[in-house]
């Protein structure tokens, strides 16, 4: 599993101008999923997700987590973030998991994440046509790939 994780003031998702979900302080998470993902990669992400020390503390200081500070996360599946450019200028997409293994894989990371956040999570929809809207805090924007455990 692939993570863009920013921190946000406010972000948003409306699908076909109706809003799904809409959070404020906290974390905004695109997700990408390929078929090497399990589910230790969910639990290792939601676990590293929920503690991850990138909030402000009383002296300015990045060492408080989205748990520490009640922020909300908000989760958006995005199989671009899988994509290989090394050829040509069309993307290939071919590492990105199909539905039918990412969508149940993209709900036990929700779970997950809202299980360790003990309150819901706000989320997108998969394979829809998301508008997403966020104002990036700091800016502080992190990139975390299971596979890449270094």
């Amino acid at each position: 599993m692939r993570l863009v994780i920013q921190r946000v003031t406010h972000a948003s998702v409306t699908i076909e101008g109706v809003l799904k979900s809409k959070i404020g302080s906290g974390l905004l998470i695109l997700v990408g999923i390929e078929d090497a993902d399990t589910d230790a990669d969910v639990n290792w992400l939601a676990q590293k997700v929920v503690n991850l020390r990138i909030f402000d503390d009383e002296n300015g200081v990045m060492n408080r987590s989205v748990v520490d500070v009640d922020g909300e996360i908000l989760i958006v599946s995005q199989f671009t973030l899988h994509a290989m450019t090394a050829k040509g200028n069309r993307p290939s997409y071919i590492r990105a998991s199909k539905p039918d293994f990412a969508v149940p894989m993209y709900e036990k990371f929700c779970a997950k994440v809202s299980e360790l956040l003990g309150k819901q999570v706000g989320t997108g929809e998969f394979g829809a046509d998301m508008k997403v809207e966020l104002l990036n805090d700091g800016p502080v924007t992190i990139l975390i790939d299971s596979q890449r455990r270094e």
